[in-house]
C-alpha cells in the first residue's frame, strides 16, 4: 500500500492503517510537513462547520485531537485556548473591550467571544503531522523521499499494481492520493475531479512579552479600504501566528518553487503592531506561502476512486485540514482495510458525487 503524500491526511492515514498492522510506504517529495500542513495555523473548531457536511467530521476530528494529545507521546502544541472576535483598522481609533484581552493594548475593540477552552484549541501543525508520521513509522509504516510520477493499473476489472516514483515501478496493490492541492496531477492516471490550490500567506513573530492562549479572527480595514480578515494564533512556545492574506497566483508544478511576498509580510506585521505593542517591532521568524487543496463545491474528496480497485483519494481540505486530520484518517483506513467506515460517514465527500472522466496530458 502507498500513499502519495506525507503532509497531515497521508500521515494520518498512514497511521491509523498502523495501528491495523497495515505498514503503508509513504511518498513525498521533500519532506513529512513541507507544505500546507507544516505552514498553517493549526486552530481547532469543534462546532463551527455545524450545519454543514463536514459537522459531524469536524466535531469527531476535534475530539479526536484532545484523545491524541495525551496518547501519542509527544508535544505537539495541543492545548485549549479562547477565541475573540478584533475589529480594528489601519486608522487606528477603536477602542479595546474588557473581555480578558489585556494584552491588545492598541487599536482594537473585541467585539465577541467567538469560543472559548471547551470549543475551540489548537496545535502545532508541523509538529503533529511529524508527530503522527513518526508513530506510523515506529508501526513499521515507512517514508520514502521521492516525486510521484504515475499510477500504474492493470487488468480486467482495472487493478492498481503499483506507483511510479522517479521513474522506477513501486509494486502495490493499493494506493491514496493525498497529495494536497497537487491531487489534481492524479487526474492523468485516475478518474479523478479537479483539485485547485488557493495561495495564503503568513508569519511568525517572536513577541516581547508573554502573550496567553487566545486565537483572534480580525476584521480590519485598510489605508486603501479594502477589508482583511487577518487570523492571529498565540503558540505554547511563545511564538504568534499569523495569516489571512492570499493571492491567485496558480500552483507551480513543485512545491519548492511557492514563494512568500514581502507586501504581504510588511501588511501582517503593520496588522500586529497595531493591535498589541508586545508584536510592534517583534522579529519575524518565519515567512511562509501555501496553497490549501480545494475541490469545486468546497468539501473534501475522500473515498474509493470508481472503476479502479486499490484507489483511493483524500484531499481537498480546505482550511479545515488539520482540524478534520485525525477523523479522515481514521475513516479512510477504516474504508481501505475493511471496505467502509465507521468512524464517520464518507459519503458526503465521495469522488463518485463529480462526473470524473480521466484525463491525459496532452
Amino acid at each position: 500500500m502507498v500513499i502519495c503524500g506525507a503532509g497531515v491526511i497521508g500521515a494520518s492515514i498512514a497511521y491509523y492503517l498502523a495501528l491495523r498492522g497495515i505498514a503503508a510506504t509513504v511518498v513525498e517529495r521533500a519532506a513529512v510537513a513541507c507544505a500546507a500542513s507544516g505552514k498553517s495555523g493549526g486552530f481547532l473548531a469543534l462546532d463551527w462547520c455545524d450545519g454543514s457536511p463536514l459537522g459531524p467530521l469536524a466535531r469527531k476530528s476535534y475530539a479526536m485531537h484532545a484523545q491524541l494529545s495525551r496518547t501519542i507521546g509527544r508535544d505537539c502544541g495541543y492545548r485549549e485556548l479562547t477565541t475573540l472576535g478584533v475589529s480594528t483598522s489601519a486608522a487606528g481609533g477603536a477602542d479595546n473591550s474588557s473581555l480578558d484581552c489585556q494584552w491588545l493594548d492598541g487599536a482594537g475593540a473585541v467585539y465577541a467571544q467567538l469560543g472559548a477552552t471547551d470549543t475551540t484549541a489548537q496545535v502545532h501543525p508541523r509538529l503533529f503531522t511529524r508527530a503522527l508520521m513518526e508513530e506510523a513509522q515506529r508501526l513499521g509504516a515507512r517514508f520514502v523521499t521521492g516525486c510521484v510520477e504515475g499510477v500504474d493499473i492493470g487488468g480486467a476489472p482495472s487493478q492498481v499494481r503499483g506507483v511510479r516514483v522517479d521513474g522506477a515501478l513501486m509494486p502495490a496493490d493499493a494506493v491514496v492520493i493525498a497529495m494536497g492541492p497537487w491531487s489534481g496531477m492524479a487526474s492523468q492516471w485516475l478518474p479523478l475531479p479537479p483539485v485547485d490550490g488557493l495561495k495564503g500567506f503568513s508569519i511568525t513573530l517572536e513577541p516581547k512579552t508573554p502573550v496567553p492562549a487566545q486565537a483572534l479572527f480580525v476584521e480590519y480595514l485598510d489605508e486603501d479600504g479594502a477589508r482583511r480578515d487577518p487570523e492571529i494564533f498565540t503558540r505554547p512556545d511563545g511564538q504568534v501566528y499569523l495569516c489571512g492574506l492570499s493571492d491567485d497566483r496558480p500552483l507551480p508544478d513543485d512545491p519548492s518553487q511557492v514563494s512568500s511576498n514581502s507586501q504581504a509580510t510588511a501588511t501582517l506585521q503593520r496588522i500586529a503592531a497595531g493591535l498589541a505593542s508586545a508584536m510592534d517591532g517583534a522579529p519575524v521568524l518565519a515567512e511562509n506561502a501555501c496553497y490549501r487543496p480545494i475541490c469545486a463545491d468546497g468539501l473534501p474528496l475522500m473515498g474509493a476512486v470508481a472503476g479502479v480497485a486499490g484507489a483511493f483519494v483524500a484531499t481537498g481540505h480546505n482550511c479545515w485540514g488539520i482540524l478534520n486530520a485525525p477523523a479522515s484518517g481514521a475513516a479512510m483506513a477504516e474504508l481501505i482495510a475493511d471496505g467502509a467506515s465507521t468512524t464517520v460517514d464518507l459519503r458526503p465527500f465521495t469522488p463518485a458525487r463529480f462526473s470524473t472522466p480521466l484525463r491525459t496530458r496532452n
